[in-house]
């Protein structure tokens, strides 16, 4: 693969079960919106808070930049999971409207989907919404969303944005 529009569940098998579970080494996600999210894992459907507990629990870096504070029912998953408490690298930036997904330097995705069930999710197709992305592997491609990724990440783009005052670091209830 080098680089292809995927529209829809294709972003869920691709993305979300796809590319995000075989992390090696980091995973970057950015998203303006982000709710419960629920995936298959083995047999059964678990929370996407599951698959990044996952990752941290095998040493894999999950950093996560959103612009709205969570959903309720995304806070009380999130408070099951005792290492995405301690070691999930989070932060609210109210700016943030890109979605976002990093994968080892090597995937990445972007497009509209947000880090919800009817946009990353395995929602049925008459309840996913509308959507439409990229995921490559083209290499400038990559290096150019990490670094605007990163850029927000070690707050350089905080000198000017005017609104420093309203980001956070969001850590459950």
């Amino acid at each position: 693969m080098n680089t292809e529009l995927i529209l829809n569940s294709e972003i869920y098998d691709k993305v979300t079960a796809g590319v995000i579970p075989k992390a090696k080494k980091y995973v970057w996600i950015g998203t303006a919106n982000i709710k419960d999210l629920y995936v298959k894992k083995g047999q059964k459907m678990v929370p996407f808070l599951e698959i990044l507990s996952d990752l941290i629990k095998n040493k894999i870096e999950v950093r996560l930049i959103f612009a709205r504070e969570p959903g309720e029912a995304f806070q009380k998953d999130f408070d099951k999971y005792p290492t995405l408490i301690k070691m999930l690298e989070q932060f609210h930036c109210p700016r943030v409207h890109f979605k976002t997904v990093i994968v080892d330097g090597i995937y990445a995705y972007t497009g509209s989907a947000n880090l919800t069930g009817a946009g990353m999710g395995m929602k049925s197709k008459d309840r996913r919404n509308f959507e439409a992305g990229i995921l490559t592997t083209d290499k400038d491609f990559v290096n150019r969303l990490m670094r605007e990724f990163d850029d927000i990440w070690i707050g350089e783009k905080c000198k000017t944005c005017g609104r420093k005052n309203h980001c956070t670091e969001w850590r459950g209830l």
